[in-house]
């Protein structure tokens, strides 16, 4: 306790440590003056030790708490993809299914299975474009037909397959039915050939069905179907005849 009367001493100033602010009164600020300087900030740009000095507005936006502004994403690998990859092309693969369904024989040795089993999109849409253009003689309008039978047709297959118990599925059909599509393609220069026998183009014409039918049945009809088989093998054939007409004009 102080004895009435007596002042209370001011106090003590708070000495402010550097970089501190101060408030001072309006009356002392006019003999006050001074400068803020930016501080020398360095980016390491990594490897050989090489630094760079920050501009002004960079090192305002860090203090500020917005450099993330600044940063830089590192570039993804998956977006360095060949175009192939990206679209899901294997050429290999196509390859070795073109070849599974011209060669259909089991004692050549090929898994013919891997053509339903892992079914592709582009494959199957190649050879259907591929008959598609030679089919194109006298007939351009054939073009945009056989495409719709291919999706539809594979569809009704589909569709009947389900119905007698089978475990397919869409794109399987619609894969098979279009690799299936390449004996009608072989056998359509040796028509131009030959066109001028009819018997002997006929005989190549049934030929050239028998094998795509059949192509498409051993992949498609299963043990599952049992006695069923010839209500599905049936409709596959009837499709390729179908095809096949598209591009003779009969």
């Amino acid at each position: 306790m102080q004895p009435p009367g007596t002042q209370q001493p001011p106090p003590p100033l708070y000495a402010p440590s550097n970089g501190d602010f101060t408030f001072v009164s309006s009356a002392d600020a006019e003999d006050l003056s001074g400068s803020i300087a930016s501080p020398d900030v360095k980016l390491n740009l990594g490897g050989g030790g090489e630094y760079i000095k920050e501009s002004t507005a960079t090192t305002f936006l860090r203090q500020r708490g917005y450099g993330w502004l600044l940063e830089v994403e590192d570039d993804d690998p998956e977006d360095n993809k060949p175009l192939l990859e990206e679209l899901d092309i294997d050429l290999k693969d196509i390859y070795y299914k073109i070849r599974c369904v011209l060669m259909p024989m089991p004692s050549l040795g090929f898994n013919r299975q891997v053509v339903r089993d892992n079914p592709d999109f582009w494959g199957p849409l190649a050879v259907v474009l591929f008959f598609s253009m030679i089919s194109l003689y006298g007939q351009f309008k054939v073009v945009s037909w056989i495409i719709t039978i291919w999706i539809f047709g594979s569809l009704t297959i589909f569709l009947l397959a389900r119905v007698l118990g089978g475990e397919v599925a869409y794109g399987q059909v619609l894969g098979v039915i279009g690799y299936s599509l390449l004996p009608l393609i072989v056998i359509a220069p040796v028509l131009l050939v030959v066109g001028s026998f009819e018997v002997v183009s006929t005989l190549i014409k049934l030929f050239g069905v028998f094998w795509a039918a059949y192509s498409a049945a051993s992949l498609l009809v299963g043990e599952e179907f049992k006695t069923k088989k010839p209500l599905l093998i049936y409709p596959i054939f009837l499709l390729y005849i179908y095809f096949l007409s598209l591009y003779t004009g009969v």
